[in-house]
């Protein structure tokens, strides 16, 4: 047992038996030891590392398991392509599509066992969610904890409904305190972050701690890769503070990270914190001690705006902010996912009038608006609901016209520093759906839309059809990223001016990775910039000579450097 295992308990549970917690988290973890075999020492991050986020029922077959049907798809399609797959939660759930967990160890029968997780898992690396700031109001755990039974006592967070809570940072407008009667009659107000079905774990007891530890090591155990720390920044709840971010929030982490890297040092922890930027790279820690891998949340808002806009210049600007502490932590980069564009990362960044278009743009493409509440009663938009195909592009616009429009905005994505992270409703150029959206109920179906895949693989198979025009040209991206050492997540990045604010140029990589400038045209406009080398475009082919180089619209040029 380490000795910072042992400092971050102390701190954390400073009236507790220190004793008796040791030896219990000795245990478990020695459990986990006998039952791993950690793979073979490598690097931690490589210009390999594709990560495909998709639901475990996104992808539908007659009379099989959606997990056989998810394996079978990318054991033809994505092998070679990602590296891994986020298979968004697949335990049984009572709401929220997933994220209201009643039971943390089984498989969602509806979508299959454990034997087709592993399955999966012999092909691509697997990402798992740990959904531990809440869990399911219909579970078991939490009917214990109402029974009475002390074996629950203290496990779900309780607070009188007359306490202070006004200055509690909200993400939701719903209430934050929810009555539940026990059964001898007794009310007690448990706090609900998310929903009234989501009951929010008491962190502040050590029990409660190494029941999650518990879970984490069992994901492990189940050949989880990287492990995902849901809405981990509002774990830790102290009234009288903003119950974000708390001080005691990252020494959780700190203290699952040790116990990670003492019995599985090849588990990646990423936190998601949809938060401002400078309080969701504070999940880092020191670059040693926290996350190894954090949320790049900024990006789908801005690129969003960026190429509404036809301007990369504020791109550009706040790309050169970016800086991994150290290289055993990088960028986790998306533009979509199951949520929404979230806008709270570019507070700040985007005034009012910018942030008002990207609403105003996807409410003429039938998206929706979620919102949160201020302490003072006011609202603000928190996430755009809309597909990342139908939010950057322009549906008079002809197929071809929009989906170079989307693909130029993915091979951003993939050209910056960091690990890149592909939503499969990206992969497979889907749009909004608002008839699903509509009878379901909640904005954020539209981005969730369950697919028959064998009609998914007659659109792909057919010429001139949008989700071919997508794809295909998607893959080719991907596998150009894996095969150059200038795009490793921890490589040298530059945003440099080439002569065009309509243009994001990516200096990536140095002598020892071979240089590449990645170019990206975000404008319906040629344009024409400056390269200071001599080259070849990665992505088409040709020889690209030093000097004045055109870019047609919306074209991803990526130069590599010819010596």
């Amino acid at each position: 047992m380490t000795e910072s295992i042992q400092r971050l308990l102390a701190r954390l549970y400073p009236m507790a038996d220190h004793a008796a917690l040791m030896a219990r988290l000795a245990a478990r973890m020695e459990q986990t030891r006998a039952r791993i075999s950690p793979p073979a020492q490598r690097e931690l991050f490589s210009e390999q590392d594709v990560v495909l986020i998709t639901y475990g029922g996104t992808l539908r077959r007659h009379g099989e398991s959606p997990l056989r049907t998810l394996h079978d798809f990318g054991a033809r399609r994505l092998r070679g392509v990602v590296s891994a797959i986020h298979i968004l939660p697949f335990f049984p759930y009572s709401s929220d599509d997933g994220f209201s967990v009643q039971d943390f160890y089984q498989v969602d029968p509806e979508l299959g066992d454990w034997d087709d997780v592993r399955r999966i898992g012999q092909d691509f690396g697997l990402m798992f969610d740990a959904v531990f700031n809440h869990m399911s109001a219909q579970s078991e755990w939490f009917r214990s904890f109402l029974a009475g039974d002390p074996e629950f006592a203290n496990l779900f967070r309780t607070e009188s409904p007359d306490a202070d809570l006004s200055g509690v940072t909200r993400p939701r407008v719903s209430p934050l305190l929810t009555p539940f009667e026990r059964p001898n009659g007794e009310i007690v107000h448990v706090w609900t972050t998310f929903s009234a079905d989501q009951v929010d774990f008491d962190i502040r007891h050590p029990n409660t701690l190494l029941r999650l530890i518990d879970i984490l090591l069992f994901y492990v155990e189940q050949g989880a890769n990287i492990i995902r720390l849901d809405a981990i920044a509002y774990l830790w709840k102290t009234v009288g503070t903003s119950c974000i971010h708390l001080e005691e929030t990252h020494q959780v982490i700190q203290l699952m990270r040790a116990v990670l890297d003492e019995v599985a040092p090849h588990v990646i922890i990423i936190t998601e914190t949809n938060v401002p930027h400078w309080e969701n790279i504070s999940y880092w820690g020191d670059g040693t001690n926290e996350a190894q891998m954090v949320y790049n949340f900024t990006l789908p808002p801005l690129l969003f705006h960026s190429m509404l806009a036809g301007n990369a210049v504020r791109l550009r600007e706040w790309v050169n902010t970016l800086q991994a502490p150290s290289p055993r932590t990088t960028f986790f980069n998306f533009t979509a996912s199951h949520d929404g564009i979230g806008v709270r990362p570019v507070e700040g960044i985007l005034d009012d009038d910018e942030l008002a278009a990207l609403v105003a743009h996807v409410e003429r493409q039938q998206g929706r608006v979620n919102y949160r509440r201020h302490p003072d009663g006011s609202q603000t938009p928190y996430e755009l609901n809309c597909t990342y195909v139908d939010a950057v592009t322009d549906p008079d616009e002809p197929l071809e016209n929009q989906a170079r429009r989307f693909l130029v905005s993915q091979a951003v994505m993939l050209a910056l520093a960091g690990v890149p992270a592909v939503y499969i409703h990206s992969l497979l150029g889907s749009r909004n759906d608002v008839e699903g959206m509509l009878a379901l109920g909640h904005n954020r179906a539209i981005n969730r839309e369950q697919l028959d895949v064998d009609a998914v693989e007659q659109e792909l198979a057919q010429p001139g059809s949008f989700r071919r025009l997508v794809f295909e040209p998607y893959q080719h991206l991907i596998s150009v990223r894996r095969s150059q050492r200038a795009f490793h997540p921890n490589a040298p990045q530059q945003a440099l001016d080439v002569g065009s604010p309509a243009v994001l140029a990516l200096l990536r990589g140095d002598d020892s990775t071979g240089r590449v400038l990645a170019l990206h045209n975000l404008s319906g406009s040629p344009q024409t910039v400056r390269v200071a080398f001599n080259g070849r475009d990665l992505v088409g082919g040709a020889a690209v000579s030093a000097g004045s180089v055109k870019l047609e619209p919306y074209q991803a040029l990526w130069v590599a450097e010819t010596v």
